[in-house]
């Protein structure tokens, strides 16, 4: 007899291959049955025409703290992700030199806007030091999805060099060597990767970039080689100019295109799969595609180039609860302890919003990249849009805020300011920048439609207070498969394979990513005419009170980890049988 029976469901197996209606049977923790099933189990579910996928496996996140005192990890354990991958953009806990928690955490805390304070109190430091360690720790933990974890340039290379990495001064001979064999060693310890930054824009709260940012090409060559020896693991790059030129920063050091160049020495010289962030910057809007045919070049050629993209433009929110342009005000700063409501209606008062109009913000002392998100929220008020519910991720340029300003009669900024207070102080705006130069998602539907091209860039548990796309999973769906208005929707088949099996066979993840007799029961069955995201919360329950923005999802009916029903309708059954994933 089965565990689990699910009948009548439209199976979109995660292969690519036309969806189907069959039955799927679970036991054990794994598909044992697909087609027309007879046979008995102990539980059985009608689907009745649902839609039945493998796991969402999401390759680009950045639980690498949260994993240590967390249990749930969301945001993406709510909109069916049953793989994640961590330690992305050069940035990670293992290894820790001696009494190097500090700047670890500065580099997540500015890089990746997780607070501090959090990582601090939440963290159980000293239970390990090197990167196997950390495993170990991982591997005695229980979730409610399987996580991995990629061994990060910035740790890696300030562990060796210490103050010298964190300069960044020129590795030694001695240094690489010790970098490379720390590497295979994280490889053979159960790494799925090794991952680095070469973007200026990525910036510890000190105001310096992740060390390895400058490293030359053959401290990465070296690391890339050490992976070769042990036959395992990902190489993940943030290449520089990956977002823009960055010319307020001082310009990038290469461009996309000379970074490619690299990016497919490396590739072809480590035989590794290499995978990098690849987006449409306003500053180069075509290169994108010089990159899509030069890794289709490259792959036919014998390497594994796989650009990694987004399957939405990537847009900064701002909110009264959040960042927003008035923080720094001398005024506000006088309110911003009080609870969102309160301090909405005292912020409505006519002589507290004219106090606050009428100055100017505080000088900012802290080189935090994040602490001067108040005057880039000032400057590019007028491009952002208002999020309503349900979202419009593809809005057209007439309902922007300086549209709907001008309509009102009002300067921008007057009107930003009673946007932000209306709801209770509940509204966000949003600005959506790369990938949506020309305003509209066709750059972004060729980007999933290209085959060598791996859909990631969620951030899923990183920018808490700025950014929500470890939703993205469920918004593949609704907006490419159903909902899109402006231009062509993808095939369903397509859109699962990219976020299953497509990612899991860049990781090596044999056993999941496909729904198929023999494969883990990593499963979603999904409500698809129902599914929906809700509106956008602000919540304070990182450790010591730290607040981050959630979305609720609305349609999966279940998903399954390992053939364990870890939630039912929406809801969380509390069963954990996520364990760390080594490669």
């Amino acid at each position: 007899m089965h565990d689990t029976l699910i009948k009548s469901a439209k199976i979109v197996d995660g292969t690519g291959r036309d969806a189907f209606t069959g039955d799927i049977a679970i036991a054990d923790g794994q598909i044992v049955e697909v087609g027309q099933i007879t046979s008995q189990a102990k539980q059985t579910i009608d689907a009745d025409g649902a839609v039945a996928a493998p796991g969402w496996v999401d390759v680009h996140t950045h639980y690498d703290g949260q994993v240590t005192w967390d249990d749930t990890i969301d945001p993406s354990f709510s909109h069916g992700v049953t793989t994640v991958v961590m330690g992305n953009c050069g940035v990670g806990f293992a290894p820790v030199p001696e009494n190097g928690e500090r700047e670890l955490i500065e580099l997540m805390e500015g890089v990746e806007d997780i607070p501090g304070t959090a990582l601090y109190e939440g963290m159980p430091w000293g239970a390990w030091k090197s990167f196997p360690e950390y495993l170990d720790f991982l591997a005695t933990r229980e979730y409610s999805l399987d996580i991995s974890a990629q061994i990060a340039h910035g740790a890696l290379r300030y562990f060796v060099m210490g103050q010298r990495g964190l300069a960044h001064e020129a590795a030694t001979a001695d240094d690489i060597q010790q970098m490379a064999e720390l590497t295979e060693a994280a490889m053979r310890a159960g790494a799925v990767g090794f991952s680095t930054s070469r973007t200026i824009g990525h910036r510890s709260v000190t105001g310096n970039e992740v060390p390895g940012t400058f490293a030359e090409e053959a401290e990465l060559m070296a690391i890339a080689n050490a992976m070769r020896s042990a036959g395992k693991g990902v190489f993940e790059l943030i290449p520089a100019a990956a977002a823009g030129d960055m010319l307020p920063l001082g310009g990038e050091r290469h461009s996309t295109l000379e970074e490619f160049e690299m990016i497919k020495r490396i590739a072809k010289a480590s035989g590794r799969p290499l995978t990098f962030t690849q987006v449409q910057v306003p500053e180069h809007p075509d290169v994108w595609r010089e990159v899509l045919a030069g890794a289709r070049e490259a792959n036919a050629d014998g390497a594994n180039v796989r650009p990694q993209i987004a399957s939405r433009p990537i847009g900064l929110v701002t909110s009264l609860a959040t960042y927003h342009m008035f923080q720094r005000r001398p005024t506000y700063m006088k309110l911003h302890e009080l609870p969102l409501a309160q301090r909405a209606r005292e912020m409505g008062k006519p002589e507290v919003k004219a106090a606050i109009m009428a100055e100017a913000d505080v000088e900012v002392t802290s080189k935090n990249p994040m602490a001067t998100m108040h005057m880039l929220f000032a400057q590019v008020a007028g491009a952002m849009f208002p999020i309503d519910h349900p979202i419009n991720y593809e809005p057209e340029e007439s309902g922007n805020l300086a549209a709907l300003s001008a309509a009102a009669g009002q300067d921008i900024h007057d009107y930003m300011y009673d946007f932000l207070l209306a709801n209770d102080g509940g509204n966000f705006a949003i600005l959506l920048g790369a990938n949506y130069t020309a305003g509209n998602h066709d750059v972004i539907a060729e980007m999933l439609k290209h085959p060598d091209t791996v859909t990631g860039l969620s951030d899923a548990g990183a920018h808490v207070n700025l950014i929500f796309d470890g939703v993205a999973p469920t918004y593949q769906l609704t907006h490419w498969t159903r909902d899109r208005q402006r231009g062509e929707r993808l095939p369903i088949e397509l859109i699962v394979n990219k976020q299953t099996k497509n990612n899991a066979d860049l990781y090596g993840f044999e056993d999941r990513g496909e729904i198929a007799v023999g494969k883990r029961a990593d499963l979603n069955l999904i409500d698809l005419e129902r599914l929906s995201l809700g509106a956008l919360q602000v919540h304070n329950d990182l450790p010591a009170g730290g607040s981050r923005i959630l979305q609720p999802a609305k349609g999966y009916i279940g998903t399954w980890v390992q053939g364990v029903q870890t939630r039912s309708n929406d809801q969380d059954t509390g069963a954990r049988p996520g364990r760390l994933l080594r490669s």
